[in-house]
C-alpha cells in the first residue's frame, strides 16, 4: 500500500462515529460542526493525480485522485455537511446525524476515487446511510419508503457491479476515464448511474422517500445521492448523446409532476429530478462551457436546493403538517424562514443575481454554441416551469395564499443561522459569479449581465409569474394523490403476488381436502374388508397402526405445503 495522504472522507467517517458514540451536548455539537470543517481542509490538501493507492488481487486500487472538479464537488458535499449539522444538531437523533455523516463521507469518497472499485464501494456507503436516514423519520411511512429506497439503489449498486466487472474482464483494468457506451458492460455502469442521478422510470424512489424521512434527514438527503451520480457522469460519459434526451425528459417529468404535487416536500423533490435533468443534458453535450455548467449548476444547486428543504422543515418541525392545502399565512410569524424560501425559490428559477441565474445560463449558452436551437429554447422554456412550481407555487401555498390560522414560531435559532448562510450564499454567487467560476474544471469568464440576457429571463420569468395567478383557480391543489412509476412495484407487483398467493391457498385447500376425502374412503373400505386383521382393528399392534398413520400423514403433508 502507498498512501501519500489519507482519504478526506474518513475524517468525515471518523466524525459519524465520534457522534454515534458520543451523548447530547458541548462534545457532540462541536464534533458535528468541526469534522466538517477538517474535512473541507484535507479536501483542499488534495493534489492533482493520484495520492494513495492500495493492491486488490491484481489490481492497483487507487484511493485518491484529485482534479478540480473532483475537488469542487468534494468542498460543496463537505461544505452541505457543515451547515446541515447546525441546522440538524439541536433537533435529529445521534443516529441520524451519525447516519448523515456517514453519508456525506460515502460521497466525498465517490468524488475522490480514482477507480471504479472504490468508486463502487463509496457509492453502497452513500446507499447503506441514506436508507438510514430515510429510516430515522421515525414513522410507519418513511420505514416502508425506506426499504422501497434500498430495494431500487440494491438494483443500482448491482447493475453497476455487473457493469464494472464487465469493464475489469474485457480491459484489464479499473480506471475512471472517459468511455463511450458500445458495449453491454459501459451500458450497465451508465444505467447504475442514471439510477442514482433519479432518471425516469427508476426515479420514484426519490419524490417517495425524501419527504417521509425527518425535518432535518431531507436536507442531507437533497444533496449528495444524486449529484455524485451527476459527477460521475461527468467523469465516465462526457459527451454522451443520449444524456442530452435523458435530461430533457427529467426536466420535463419533475415539471409536470411537481405542478401537479400537493405536499411541499414532495414538490421539492420532484423539483430535484428537474434540476439534475439540467446537470445530464449538459453532461450529454460534454464541451467545456458545458461540463462547468454541470459542475457549476450541481454546486449551486446543492445550496439552494438545501435551503428550499430548510425552509420547508422549519415549517413541518414547527406546524407537523406539509401539504399545501393545509398550510398558507405564515408568513405572519415566520419572517425569516419566509424571506429564505423565498431567495431559494428565486435562486432555483434562475432570478437574476442569484446563484441560479449565473450557473444554469452556462448550460444554455453551451447549447446555443453548439447549434442545437430546440435544446436551448426547451431550457428555455423549462425556467419557466421551473419558476411555476419551485419559484412561485412552493413559497405562495406554504406561506401566503389563504389564512390557515396558524401561528407556529420561526425557525430556532441553530436552523435560521444555516438558512441565513445558504441564502447569503444564493445571492453572492448571483453577484459575483467568479467567485465560483475559478474553480471550475475549465476556464471561464463569461458573463452573462448583458441587458438583452438579463431582460430576456426577466421577461421570461415575469410572464411565467403572470401565467400562474392568471391560473391560480388551477393551481389550487386538493387531497389527491399522483401515480409515478413506483406504482408498478407498489401495487402492481404487490396485487399480483397477493391474486398467486389466494391462487395457491385454493389450490393448496382443494388438494388438502380431496386428499382427506380419499383418505376417509380408504378407511371406511380397509374396515369393512379387513375387519379382522386391517390396521384400524384391534388385531394389529399399536406400533403397525401408528406407522400406517404417520404414512398418510406424510403424504398429506407433502401435497399440502407443495
Amino acid at each position: 500500500m502507498n498512501i501519500e495522504m489519507l482519504p478526506p472522507a474518513l475524517i468525515m467517517l471518523a466524525g459519524a462515529v465520534a457522534i454515534l458514540l458520543t451523548r447530547p451536548g458541548m462534545v457532540r455539537n462541536a464534533i458535528v460542526l468541526v469534522a466538517p470543517l477538517l474535512t473541507l481542509w484535507a479536501v483542499w490538501l488534495v493534489p492533482d493525480g493520484i495520492s494513495s493507492t492500495a493492491y486488490y488481487l491484481d489490481y492497483t486500487i487507487e484511493l485518491v485522485e484529485g482534479s478540480p472538479v473532483r475537488r469542487l464537488f468534494a468542498t460543496i458535499f463537505a461544505i452541505m455537511a457543515f451547515v446541515g449539522g447546525l441546522y440538524a444538531f439541536r433537533t435529529a437523533r445521534r443516529f441520524e446525524l451519525a447516519a448523515a455523516f456517514a453519508y456525506g463521507a460515502g460521497a466525498i469518497g465517490v468524488a475522490f476515487a480514482g477507480d471504479l472499485i472504490t468508486l463502487f464501494l463509496f457509492w453502497e456507503v452513500m446507499a447503506l446511510f441514506s436508507t438510514v436516514v430515510v429510516w430515522c423519520g421515525g414513522t410507519e411511512k418513511s420505514k416502508a419508503a425506506g426499504i422501497r429506497y434500498a430495494v431500487i439503489h440494491l438494483l443500482g449498486g448491482v447493475i453497476l457491479k455487473v457493469g464494472i466487472e464487465g469493464v475489469m474482464v474485457n480491459t484489464g483494468s479499473v480506471d475512471i476515464t472517459a468511455m463511450s457506451v458500445t458495449d453491454f458492460s459501459s451500458a450497465m455502469i451508465l444505467i447504475g448511474i442514471l439510477i442514482n442521478a433519479a432518471a425516469p422510470p427508476l426515479s420514484a424512489w426519490l419524490a417517495d422517500a425524501y419527504p417521509e424521512s425527518s425535518p432535518t434527514g431531507s436536507v442531507f438527503l437533497s444533496a449528495f445521492t444524486t449529484k455524485t451520480a451527476v459527477l460521475a457522469l461527468i467523469l465516465l460519459f462526457p459527451g454522451e448523446s443520449i444524456l442530452i434526451w435523458v435530461g430533457l425528459y427529467m426536466i420535463f417529468y419533475g415539471i409536470i409532476y411537481a405542478l401537479l404535487e400537493n405536499d411541499a416536500r414532495r414538490i421539492l423533490a420532484y423539483s430535484i429530478v428537474n434540476q439534475v435533468g439540467f446537470m445530464v443534458v449538459a453532461v450529454g453535450i460534454g464541451t467545456e462551457t458545458a461540463i462547468n455548467g454541470a459542475s457549476a449548476h450541481a454546486f449551486a444547486h446543492i445550496i439552494y436546493k438545501a435551503l428550499l428543504f430548510m425552509s420547508a422543515g422549519v415549517v413541518v418541525y414547527r406546524t407537523g403538517l406539509s401539504r399545501c392545502s393545509d398550510l398558507g399565512g405564515l408568513f405572519r410569524t415566520m419572517p425569516l424562514t419566509t424571506v429564505c424560501g423565498i431567495i431559494g425559490a428565486l435562486a432555483i428559477s434562475s432570478f437574476p443575481l442569484t446563484s441560479g441565474f449565473t450557473t444554469k445560463t452556462l448550460i444554455s449558452e453551451a447549447a446555443g454554441a453548439q447549434g442545437l436551437v430546440w435544446v436551448y429554447f426547451l431550457l428555455a422554456a423549462a425556467s419557466a416551469g421551473v419558476f411555476l412550481h419551485a419559484g412561485i407555487k412552493f413559497p405562495w401555498f406554504v406561506f401566503f395564499q389563504k389564512d390557515s390560522g396558524l401561528r407556529p414560531k420561526d425557525a430556532p435559532w441553530n436552523m435560521g443561522a444555516a438558512m441565513v448562510i445558504f441564502a447569503f450564499a444564493c445571492i453572492l454567487l448571483g453577484v459575483y459569479p467568479q467567485l465560483l467560476y475559478q474553480y471550475l474544471p475549465y476556464p471561464e469568464d463569461a458573463d452573462f449581465y448583458k441587458p438583452g440576457k438579463v431582460l430576456f429571463y426577466l421577461q421570461l420569468l415575469l410572464f411565467s409569474g403572470l401565467a400562474f395567478f392568471l391560473m391560480l383557480p388551477l393551481m389550487k391543489r386538493t387531497l389527491t394523490l399522483s401515480l409515478d412509476t413506483d406504482w408498478i412495484y407498489r401495487r402492481m407487483f404487490f396485487n399480483a403476488a397477493k391474486v398467486g398467493a389466494r391462487a395457491l391457498a385454493d389450490i393448496r385447500d382443494r388438494a388438502a381436502n380431496d386428499l382427506n376425502a380419499a383418505s376417509g374412503w380408504l378407511s371406511g373400505w380397509l374396515s369393512a374388508n379387513w375387519k379382522t386383521d386391517g390396521p384400524f382393528t384391534r388385531s394389529w399392534p399399536i406400533s403397525a397402526t401408528a406407522l400406517w398413520i404417520a404414512a398418510l400423514l406424510s403424504v398429506y403433508v407433502f401435497v399440502y405445503y407443495l
